[in-house]
């Protein structure tokens, strides 16, 4: 049996993806589905193409296979096609436009006449990669329909409690987990998708360093409802991100807007999620001067936790009987059928870690 703790938007797609395989697997969850403790909550995460790391823009287009693959299965939409524009001071699309090129993803490199033109109610001001494959995820959903799905194909979900307690049997190697209301579940694999709270687990072996900050989000009004937004993302003074809120900027059209760096360090236990008031005045300010389209001022704020490691790289690796699983830094979500499918294939002996998500990486 293999056991996932944790049903975030990478545990989640872990155990849709062992289930739908034929595999037994036991699902555990210290929350509700869908709660706003960890990561994986809300509407609205970016799924993109243009990386400047031909790595990165390879393994999108491996995970958009998959997105498309779990909204087949399920029967329910998840991922949102808008097209996407990155741009800012710091910014050099052309580079990744080369690199696009190179994989042959469609993409439109554009002077700021030509992108002003096509997006009057932003404000823009230097050269402009649009890419069109890029949109938006609903990540409420697609935990939902994963957990729903694992079920369906064969999996039990142990969803409430916590676990408490992680012991390795020597005969046969097999790993004993307990829980807060005092079951004990045997596992012959356990996959650790817990998030933030990866390192309050005591695990029985050492983890990478990792950074835990609570990050915050803004989401504001659109001024003309029926207007179609890109997604956005912004390289200059600031770093930001953009993108259609969905339900959660409200019952009218919002997008939302926030930094992709600043964030308060924290651990899943102590976060306040007390909105940080520079990171709005910074975030409402940009509004302001960049995007006219939308009204400056937030309808509606959130916090949510990044778990950051020193290259920003993801760990997905194997321990003895353990297979972690934490795409990191603040960019994983995109990702989330292919790290499922990734963290599965440990799971079950299909395939070695990739160099660049090991435990302990060289550099």
């Amino acid at each position: 049996m293999i056991a996932v703790v944790g049903a975030g938007l990478t545990g989640a797609a872990t155990a849709w993806e062992l289930a739908r395989r034929g595999h037994e697997v036991t699902l555990i969850e210290a929350y509700d589905i869908g709660h706003k403790h960890g990561s994986s909550h809300g509407s609205s995460r970016i799924f993109r193409r243009a990386y400047a790391d031909p790595f990165y823009v390879r393994l999108t287009g491996q995970a958009h296979e998959l997105w498309r693959e779990l909204e087949d299965d399920a029967s329910t939409p998840l991922l949102r096609t808008t097209g996407g524009l990155d741009m800012g001071e710091d910014h050099n699309p052309g580079a990744i436009a080369e690199l696009l090129a190179a994989a042959d993803v469609p993409h439109e490199l554009l002077t700021p006449e030509e992108a002003s033109e096509r997006w009057p109610y932003i404000r823009i001001t230097g050269p402009v990669l649009y890419h069109p494959e890029a949109g938006v995820v609903d990540a409420d959903r697609t935990v939902a329909v994963c957990v729903r799905r694992a079920i369906e194909h064969g999996a039990q979900a142990i969803i409430g409690t916590r676990v408490t307690g992680i012991d390795v049997q020597d005969t046969p190697e097999q790993v004993l987990l307990r829980t807060e209301d005092g079951r004990e579940i045997v596992a012959e694999t356990v996959v650790l998708a817990a998030g933030p709270w990866l390192p309050e687990l005591g695990l029985p072996f050492s983890l990478p360093q990792l950074e835990v900050t609570q990050q915050q989000v803004f989401h504001y009004r659109q001024r003309e409802p029926a207007v179609p937004w890109p997604t956005l993302i912004w390289d200059g003074d600031l770093h930001l991100y953009g993108l259609p809120s969905g339900s959660d900027g409200g019952p009218l059209p919002t997008v939302k807007v926030a930094e992709h760096d600043r964030g308060t360090p924290t651990t899943a236990r102590t976060r306040t999620g007390v909105v940080d008031p520079s990171s709005r005045a910074r975030v409402s300010g940009f509004v302001r001067d960049r995007l006219p389209g939308l009204e400056p001022d937030p309808v509606a704020e959130a916090s949510c936790l990044y778990t950051i490691t020193a290259d920003e790289d993801f760990v997905v690796d194997r321990h003895g009987p353990f297979v972690i699983a934490s795409p990191c830094s603040g960019h994983g979500a995109k990702f989330a059928p292919l790290t499922g499918a990734m963290a599965a294939d440990l799971a079950t002996g299909r395939a070695e870690p990739h160099p660049r998500f090991r435990l302990h990486r060289a550099g």
